[in-house]
């Protein structure tokens, strides 16, 4: 092995020391396992157990869309593999609860804690049979819509109720109330239908549901949604039925014609829009769901859209073309009702005092009312010019189509192409202020963006336009001026110029905060007035990320955010919480010191799970759930604090976890919690807040047990420049000290934090999946990688070489047999690796960049933008252009070393990656092609910077371990590898099977 040193200053190799926390390792008193609750997993499995194989991965489960009844009583949640159908699962959610399952999917629970609503998908044997059998789309069968009563399951006999297929559905948030439209071409099911059991036979396959139909025409030159002079332009089309059941009385409603429906919040009430193809009964509805009385907000003949409710159900909103309807260009208004007279006003269009001259009302903006109430916010637009009545026809072979890229353009033109619908739909916020019958636009042309409080009407939204600073994008980042506007006249107040992000606002509007990198500070403004303050200029502690070693301005460690009633702001430093009073000045470590002085980061556990840190109505101030992190230990849990004064931090559990909250029942104090460590999957629990009380709820995949699977500890040791590191290692179960192993090493940055995160084992989307290596037989190391400015690549060098060789030494390690694999920014270093060092017995790389001064002047497909920003800014983290920094571009390219590379290189990197250009995975293959160096390039067409289909996730899963074994563990290697499937085979030989070997 070498390692050249290409720096001015040579670094001494530190030979490191690997030091693995175990369970019994005595910990400080303030990190002791919680006594009530047994977190011990499970002793790991017998030699004689088998392996993880590539089908075995394939019925892994993962939990989703978990929810717990409002009165916490029932826990709702899906089960999906890769391959199978989803199961719905529906439990008691206490100790020893019956469970019952479904095939299903996208469950809701009533409000009141009675029904769950779900689909039932039909089942994937027998959708790939009819594709197998050439069907395709209408003729595939569709999901159906279907009611489970929690009260009557376990009932002899009982099943879910099927309603058939629908198109779509919604579910009240008030009472036992569903809307849906039926699919028009699907016969009305028997109403007692249910669910098969197991061992019925599966119902005949239904037709697909089709979108609804129904809604303004389209194709009218020159306004929103089109608009032309031919009457069959004009054209209207009948909305569809919709039906309306109580479920708690089986009651049923049916309206017709129905393009888009709602139900309020906070209230039994649901409105809806009708279109019919001859206008008749076009208008808007009120249903009061408590009587069933309907009301008539408008009607006439036109185009309803963007209907909207407020939380409480007592008014509407809407935007309509019926009093134009019959215009060349057809203007929207936008109307308002409110019950319980429920007739409908116009509040605004052109002519309106306050939209500006040769603006309109568009239907491209939301429409939405402020949390109070008292305000409609809706979308603006210059009007646009009538498109001409004909275009003039020109054969297609003398039209010119072409991008024309200027100097001068604020965005590249690769940008601006995907932006485009963007920019061409964009609105720009106005606001009625339905008290004072007044209309006030906000934003404008240079200042496009506006936000308001979350709570209330309050008197002052938050401006913010990046205009002056769209150029810097490409090569710096993104800036944004910000400005405080009177909702009440318009008018604009400049706080802040140049600046990072985006500020957030406070609950009631009474300050606007941001963080200032150059500054190093949390800012906090006020609405009404005032210079801003820095909210941690008395923290005697850096609240910027002190490990954040990128060119650019640091980042914050974040923030709580508000408590109520804008008391105070809540941010972090890395260690403790702090509280800012702007009134006083105030500043408080709430947490006094403990995180710092024990080397836990606390911060403020959102319980609730509502709008923003802490919910739409800011953090109460009181008592307080702190989640805790050791960073040394990677021990997580929960302690309690209080929000409003300094009190030292009383633990509740610490534990060999990492722990997520997954939900919290609307009614009472029971919260779903997740857990999990490298053996144990995230399974949920149960708890009243106390967390003594746990209660496992679910066991997704029990089949893990009867896998070889392996064991996570953190390994130290130091880097070529003394820096103290730390990493992940992953040891086989029946590790055996005295045995010689393969070995994995995977790296992106920094991932020791995550030492406690469990790893399915299914094929991802890029990476080796540390589980199944692990139970194959491999070690796997893990190492974290700090950068030095200028040099990425020999950053990652000289952490994960020392990091590998101090593994090595350990003797347990075939120094022969490692392997390396990494994706992306991992890919681009392991590139780098190999041209400076032979450690490594086979690579793969994905997506890497190999050439740095080819890349800084590509673009990144997928947002258009140029690729410089990562080289000056951001992780490529060069710090300067190409010009100035030449030598650095050039020296962390590895295609310029190419003929170093003595390690086989696989490569992933797939013709559509919107991240990486795929030129530079071509640029490093060609050129060790012709070294005559072995090295393969798969590129699966059509995918990005990932793998998303699942056919490719399997095909990549099952090529690297070919891969790897076969340098790693001696196995043959595949005909992909010795011959290559050329290209008149492509689709029809794989390549993925081995040619058999005369014996001499």
């Amino acid at each position: 092995m070498t390692l050249p040193r290409i720096r001015p200053v040579a670094r001494a190799l530190a030979v490191p020391v690997v030091r693995a926390f175990s369970a019994t390792r005595a910990l400080p008193a303030a990190l002791a396992l919680g006594a009530a609750l047994a977190l011990a997993t499970a002793a790991p499995a017998t030699a004689q157990q088998p392996a993880l194989d590539h089908d075995d991965v394939l019925q892994w489960k993962n939990i989703g869309s978990p929810s717990l009844s409002a009165d916490g009583t029932w826990l709702v949640y899906t089960l999906t593999a890769m391959e199978g159908d989803p199961v719905l699962n529906i439990r008691e959610a206490r100790e020893g609860g019956r469970e019952f399952s479904f095939r299903g999917n996208r469950p809701t629970i009533t409000s009141d804690s009675r029904f769950v609503i779900f689909q039932i998908p039909p089942p994937e044997a027998l959708v790939d049979s009819l594709r197998l059998a050439g069907e395709r789309g209408d003729a595939l069968p569709s999901d159906t819509l279907a009611i489970a009563e929690l009260a009557s399951l376990g009932d002899d006999g009982y099943m879910p109720r099927r309603i058939g297929v629908v198109t779509n559905f919604r579910v009240a948030a008030e009472g036992s109330w569903i809307a849906y439209k039926p699919d028009e071409e699907e016969e009305e099911e028997d109403e007692e239908e249910g669910e098969e059991v197991a061992g019925e036979p599966e119902p005949e396959p239904q037709p697909r549901a089709r979108p609804g139909r129904g809604g303004r025409p389209g194709g009218r030159p020159g306004g929103p949604g089109g608009g032309g002079e031919e009457d069959d332009e004009r054209e209207k089309e009948d909305g569809d039925p919709v039906v309306l059941r109580n479920l708690s009385t089986g009651a049923e409603m049916r309206y017709e014609k129905v393009t888009s429906y709602l139900f309020a919040a906070e209230a039994e009430v649901m409105t809806y829009v009708t279109s019919a193809e001859d206008g008749e009964g076009d208008g808007v509805f009120v249903v009061n769901l408590g009587d069933m009385s309907q009301h008539a907000v408008m009607e006439g003949m036109g185009n309803y859209e963007r209907l909207v409710i407020t939380e409480d159900g007592d008014q509407v909103a809407f935007l309509s073309d019926r009093d134009d309807y019959e215009a060349d260009q057809p203007e929207f208004t936008i109307y308002h009702g409110a019950g319980p007279e429920w007739q409908g006003a116009a509040i605004a269009n052109s002519e309106t005092d306050g939209i500006p001259e040769g603006w309109w009302v568009s239907d491209n903006g939301g429409v939405r009312f402020s949390d109070g109430g008292g305000r409609l916010v809706f979308g603006t637009e210059p009007r646009p010019e009538p498109e001409p009545e004909e275009e003039e026809e020109m054969l297609d072979s003398d039209r010119v189509t072409l991008d024309i890229w200027n100097w001068q353009d604020p965005y590249l033109q690769p940008m601006q192409l995907v932006r485009a619908n963007q920019e061409r739909n964009r609105t720009y916020t106005a606001v009625a202020n339905l008290d004072m019958g007044t209309v006030v636009q906000l934003a404008s042309e240079d200042l496009p963006s506006v936000r308001f409080a979350p709570e209330g009407d309050q008197p002052y939204a938050v401006g913010t336009t990046p205009l002056p600073y769209r150029q810097l994008v490409s090569w710096d980042g993104t800036y944004n001026d910000f400005y405080v506007v009177d909702v009440a006249t318009g008018e604009r107040r400049m706080v802040a110029e140049m600046t990072r992000g985006a500020p957030a606002i406070s609950p009631q509007g009474t300050y606007m905060s941001w963080w200032d990198g150059a500054a190093r500070h949390w800012m906090v403004a006020p609405m009404a007035g005032g210079d801003p303050v820095a909210a941690s200029g008395d923290v005697p502690h850096p609240v910027w990320n002190e490990l954040d070693d990128r060119p650019d301005l640091p980042g914050s460690y974040g923030i709580a955010g508000w408590t109520e009633d804008d008391e105070a702001f809540l941010f972090y430093d890395r260690y403790d919480v702090w509280r800012y009073e702007p009134a006083t000045g105030e500043t408080t470590n709430l947490t006094g010191g403990a995180g710092r002085d024990s080397g836990m980061r606390l911060r403020y556990a959102r319980t609730g799970f509502g709008f923003g840190p802490g919910g739409s109505a800011g953090i109460e101030d009181g008592e307080a759930l702190w989640q805790a992190f050791h960073y040394k230990t990677k021990q997580s849990g929960f302690y309690r604090g209080r929000t409003d004064r300094t009190a030292m931090p009383e633990q509740v559990i610490m534990a060999d976890k990492s722990f997520q909250m997954r939900g919290k029942a609307e009614d009472v104090d029971r919260w779903l919690i997740a857990r999990q460590d490298f053996r144990e999957y995230p399974d949920l629990w149960v708890t009243n807040g106390e967390f003594t009380d746990m209660v496992k709820l679910t066991d997704a995949n029990p089949q893990q047990a009867d896998y070889r699977w392996g064991t996570a500890e953190i390994a130290e040791w130091t880097s070529a420049d003394r820096t103290p590191l730390q990493g992940i290692l992953v040891k086989p179960d029946g590790f055996d000290p005295t045995q010689k192993y393969p070995m994995m090493v995977y790296f992106y940055e920094r991932s020791s934090d995550g030492l406690h995160s469990y790893r399915s084992p299914v094929p991802g989307g890029s990476s080796v999946s540390q589980s199944f290596y692990a139970s194959r037989g491999y070690v796997v190391f893990v190492p974290d990688i700090p950068y030095e400015i200028g040099y990425p690549g020999e950053s990652a060098l000289d952490a994960v070489v020392p990091g590998v060789l101090s593994i090595v030494e350990q003797g347990f390690i075939d120094p022969d047999k490692i392997g390396v694999q990494g994706h992306s920014w991992g890919g681009y270093q392991i590139a780098y690796m190999i041209t400076k060092t032979n450690l490594f017995a086979a690579a793969e790389a994905g997506a890497p960049v190999s050439n740095m001064t080819s890349a800084y002047g590509g673009i990144r497909w997928s947002s258009g933008m140029s690729r410089m920003f990562q080289y000056e800014r951001t992780q490529s983290r060069i710090g300067g252009t190409l010009w100035e920094s030449t030598a650095e571009y050039i020296h962390n390219s590895p295609v310029f070393f190419a003929d170093k590379i003595e390690t086989p290189l696989l490569m992933l990197h797939n013709d559509e990656d919107g991240a990486v250009p795929w030129y530079q995975g071509i640029e490093l293959f060609v050129a060790m092609r012709r070294l005559d160096k072995p090295v393969w390039m798969l590129n699966y067409n059509g995918q990005g910077h990932g793998l998303s289909r699942e056919a490719d996730r399997k095909d990549w899963g099952i090529r690297m371990q070919q891969f790897f074994d076969h340098y790693l563990m001696d196995a043959p290697a595949p005909i992909w590898m010795e011959e290559g499937v050329p290209a008149i085979l492509k689709g029809k030989e794989l390549g993925l099977g081995f040619r058999a070997r005369r014996i001499s």
